[in-house]
């Protein structure tokens, strides 16, 4: 394999991506700690509560990943070779796409948010508040789909600090709405989770109207007007979803599958989905630097690849996969060490403190294999348009592994939340193992905007 670890212009370029998206992802990951601590406040039915309705919301914000990301791969094509109309062009269908997702998931959070909680636990209480919650974010649904098309856009091409800043201001705006609607304070309503669910609308509001406003009041490269954003005819939809429908797929079906695994966590009880969303809060503020790494590997394999530049893109893919593997075992350790310092924040009960602690533990055991995976699924084989093996690659250990061994953990051995967690984990480690090979292979790297 081909490696180049002393390329000044392949750091300059990384670094110029990844800084700003990971400094996003940390603010991003930071404060929702924060938010989880100060719902923490409320008691431990309320951070279940909040947890189980933000998974309706979390599906769909990975179907908007999936969407942005398979458009993304045509857009750092496209701007490899300066084609700014088409760049545009991919916008719109981006854009008609997240809308009508976005139309869906809000329907059915406002509707019957009660029957999607019950998917995921019995507890009448935990589905009365959450309810709530889901009812008032539901209509945040649309902004944040208009929201992803530009920020998407916006990184592909290479200007990642945009998003970062206005992501930034809006988590800010969100933490300290939440400090005043949840707890009353400042002579405002003590609104609870309700509140929380609140401050998250208006919060996404303001991260729209920025992001947009600065795009178009600069004129910017991606400040396309509706005409040049819906001019594209079939053929060019159809090609674009030919690769864009196994990514949507992928971040679909995957995403499910998490749910399924919440499922099986909230089948153990109430204290283990409380564990188990500490333990993710603290575990995304480590992650962060995964999801930089591997955006800069699909935009900078997508702009050499759009610039029949292949060789390049191989040298830079191989590189990032050693990269992946090095960072995540130093954040592993790290994660490990200092587990208990963050868990100390938390205002919960020994049974949800110990568990929590055991889950991070075997976390920051497999956190080299979930770097390299980022890098491999969003970076690698997406920027190539390698987009159906990612889909087999990532359905088949989730589906075939990961699933079944939860329920098996949870439901038949009636394991404790900790041991389930390490069984799914196993899925990480069998899917780096089937991937390796394929990166070796090259077979990834594909002009998908040839001759378009």
């Amino acid at each position: 394999m081909q490696i180049d670890l002393y390329d000044r212009h392949f750091y300059k370029t990384m670094l110029g991506i990844a800084l700003p998206i990971t400094l996003q992802n940390l603010i991003s990951s930071a404060l929702n700690m924060v938010d989880t601590v100060m719902i923490g406040k409320l008691g431990e039915t309320q951070i279940a509560a909040v947890g189980l309705a933000n998974q309706v919301f979390f599906l769909f914000i990975l179907l908007m990943f999936g969407v942005n990301s398979g458009c993304a791969i045509f857009t750092a094509q496209f701007w490899g070779k300066q084609d700014i109309r088409n760049v545009r062009r991919v916008m719109g269908i981006a854009l008609v796409s997240g809308i009508s997702i976005s139309f869906l998931f809000g329907i059915g959070a406002y509707f019957i948010p009660e029957k999607l909680l019950r998917i995921f636990t019995t507890d009448a209480v935990v589905v009365d508040m959450g309810s709530q919650y889901l009812r008032i974010v539901s209509f945040s649904y649309l902004i944040t789909a208009i929201t992803f098309v530009y920020a998407f856009a916006s990184r592909s091409i290479g200007q990642a600090k945009l998003p970062m800043m206005v992501s930034a201001v809006s988590l800010l705006a969100n933490t300290g709405l939440n400090y005043l609607l949840i707890f009353g304070n400042f002579y405002f309503p003590k609104m609870g989770i309700q509140g929380a669910a609140l401050a998250t609308l208006i919060a996404r509001s303001i991260e729209l109207i920025l992001l947009v406003g600065i795009i178009y009041g600069n004129k910017d490269v991606l400040a396309g007007t509706l005409k040049e954003m819906l001019a594209f005819d079939n053929k060019f939809f159809k090609k674009v979803y030919n690769t864009t429908i196994p990514v949507i797929l992928n971040e679909g079906l995957w995403s499910l599958g998490m749910i399924m695994y919440t499922a099986a966590y909230a089948r153990i009880s109430t204290e283990a989905i409380a564990s188990i969303q500490i333990a993710n809060t603290i575990q995304s503020m480590f992650m962060v630097i995964s999801m930089g790494l591997g955006n800069s590997c699909a935009v900078m394999l997508g702009n050499v690849i759009g610039a029949e530049r292949q060789e390049k893109a191989v040298i830079y893919g191989n590189t990032f996969c050693l990269l992946g593997i090095i960072t995540g075992v130093v954040l592993g350790l790290k994660l490990v060490l200092l587990s208990p310092v963050i868990l100390s924040f938390f205002n919960v009960s020994p049974v949800v403190y110990n568990n929590a602690a055991k889950i991070l533990l075997i976390m920051g055991i497999f956190m080299c294999f979930r770097f390299f995976n980022t890098v491999l699924i969003i970076g690698i084989l997406r920027s190539g348009g390698d987009t159906k093996f990612s889909l087999f690659l990532e359905m088949g250990s989730v589906w075939i592994l990961g699933v079944p061994l939860a329920f098996l953990g949870a439901l038949v051995l009636k394991l404790p939340v900790y041991l389930v967690y390490a069984l799914i984990s196993l899925e990480e480690l069998v899917k780096a193992c089937i991937g390796v090979p394929r990166v070796i292979s090259k077979k990834w790297v594909r002009n998908v905007v040839r001759n378009m």
